[in-house]
């Protein structure tokens, strides 16, 4: 029994001192190897498996939802009277995006071109993009602005020429024209005898240049010598910063390409990223920690200094001429056409602008944008961005098509890309980039837990080993003092009987 305990002792000792040694250098490196873990999956490296392919072709479904501001009374807007609009949507497009012209560069970086394709999903969508919507007519009532500084001479020609292409200031077109482009006599008209005057051929629509087309080609660093950098953009079409604006601050390119951020985000950090569509670098700020699909993860959203005018917060004043905060003046990057961006129904915008038009109602829930992060890998797993395309018009004079337009930021459509993390992917992503560093995580405290338990187990079974081994020699010790003196006093007895009285002496 003495012996199996000894072996027993032995036995739980041994690997619960292999097991703290293991724990301890988990303890003191273990963070360290989990961050080598990390920063290996998230450098742009052909080699790096998951994280470059979800990089090169972003198989997370993407989706457009598209929600029209149709006005619903144009003849009495034409006489000054308030627009009334319906929300008409969503109409919603499968969106896929894929990088091509990848070429690595010696200084770290790669340049790439990415490509987007779109396709209409009705299931998901309330009716078909043969649905008729009546919006401002862009042609005319944008253009009219353009000319209000020209001779009225000019402005007269310019009306003429709308009434002999019969061009109204409100127009009747399909969704899909509307979206995606229409033949407009007009169009090749002006393009044939006043070459460069619009900055547009063939077909006009809001996206009709924008399906199978690239966004600009950017230069990102890999992350190969500072993963701080990763994914950062170097350059935009060559440039370091744009010339839209009218400060050096507004100009930069700063942040990302929009897609993913560096690694080890803490909520002090803001997400910076550069919009070619938006013409200008954004930033969104942390707002709550949170689970997605059992994913940790940091929420971001805009601050209401995003699109705030020059007066409200002061370094937006670049991005002047300003109207009322909550609105993007982007015509100097959109040939000089009054368009503006905002959140959807001028959400975080003046109260003046929702109030100027019927029909809107502007909430957080329905139109607010946000970015659910991953903070250790820096990898969205939920987003929704959204946004809204209106057009500044008003009467102008010389121009009858205006009629007595009083002057409007009129919202056109807002739109919602929105993509999130399902499927075999998550499981992938979760397993490789959640769940390992997280075990890896817990076997320091699992390792020095067990293993001490075992060292303990076994110290238990020494003392208890020692112990019995002591109590069996005291008590050897005393039975071999016991059968000592038994043996002696025979001896003694049988002396003092066998010996002789002694003799006295008689008198």
């Amino acid at each position: 029994m003495a012996i199996s305990k000894v072996k027993l002792a032995i036995g739980l000792g041994v690997p619960g001192v292999v097991m703290m040694c293991f724990g301890l250098v988990f303890f003191l490196f273990g963070s360290s190897i989990v961050d080598q873990q990390v920063i290996k999956n998230v450098k742009i490296d052909p080699n790096s498996g998951m994280s470059y392919t979800m990089w090169r072709d972003i198989p997370v479904p993407f989706f457009m939802s598209i929600y029209f501001l149709e006005v619903l009374n144009p003849d009495e807007v034409l006489k000054g009277e308030k627009p009334m609009v319906h929300e008409r949507g969503p109409y919603v497009y499968r969106e896929y995006r894929q990088k091509s012209n990848i070429t690595f560069h010696e200084n770290s970086t790669v340049s790439y071109r990415e490509y987007r394709r779109y396709y209409f999903w009705r299931n998901m969508s309330i009716g078909g993009e043969d649905d008729i919507v009546c919006l401002p007519n862009m042609l005319v009532l944008g253009s009219s602005i353009l000319m209000e500084n020209k001779s009225y001479l000019m402005k007269l020609a310019m009306s003429a020429t709308f009434k002999a292409f019969d061009e109204k200031p409100f127009i009747k077109k399909t969704v899909g024209e509307i979206l995606w482009g229409y033949e407009d006599p007009l169009v090749d008209f002006l393009n044939k005898f006043f070459p460069n005057m619009i900055p547009f051929k063939g077909k006009f629509g809001f996206f009709a240049h924008f399906n199978n087309s690239d966004s600009g080609e950017f230069t990102v660093f890999t992350g190969d010598e500072d993963i701080e950098k990763v994914h950062m953009v170097d350059t935009w079409n060559g440039m370091k910063t744009v010339n839209y604006w009218r400060s050096d601050g507004c100009n930069m390119i700063n942040g990302t390409a929009g897609q993913m951020w560096p690694p080890f985000l803490t909520p002090s950090r803001t997400l910076q990223f550069y919009s070619p569509d938006a013409c200008r670098s954004m930033e969104l700020v942390y707002e709550q920690s949170g689970v997605s699909n059992s994913i940790p993860v940091y929420r971001y959203i805009a601050p209401k200094t995003l699109f705030a005018n020059g007066t409200d917060y002061p370094p937006n004043e670049g991005f002047c001429p300003c109207r009322q905060s909550g609105i993007l003046n982007v015509s100097t990057c959109r040939f000089d056409t009054p368009m503006f961006l905002s959140h959807p129904h001028f959400y975080n915008g003046d109260r003046s602008l929702a109030d100027a038009v019927d029909g809107l109602d502007p909430n957080e829930e329905d139109h607010s944008l946000f970015i659910d992060l991953h903070p250790m890998t820096g990898i969205p797993v939920n987003c929704s961005i959204k946004l809204q395309l209106n057009l500044f018009m008003k009467k102008v004079e010389g121009i009858s098509e205006t009629g007595s337009i009083a002057p409007v930021v009129m919202p056109l459509f807002w739109f919602s890309e929105s993509g999130y993390i399902d499927g075999p992917i998550l499981k992938t992503f979760y397993t490789n980039l959640v769940l390992l560093p997280a075990l890896m995580d817990y076997m320091q405290y699992i390792l020095l837990v067990v293993g001490g338990l075992l060292v303990l187990i076994a110290i238990i079974l020494a003392v208890i080993y020692r112990k019995e081994v002591r109590e069996k020699s005291s008590r050897h010790w005393k039975q071999g003092g016991e059968s000592a003196v038994s043996d002696t006093a025979p001896f003694l007895e049988d002396s003092s009987i066998n010996r002789s009285p002694t003799p006295s002496n008689k008198t």
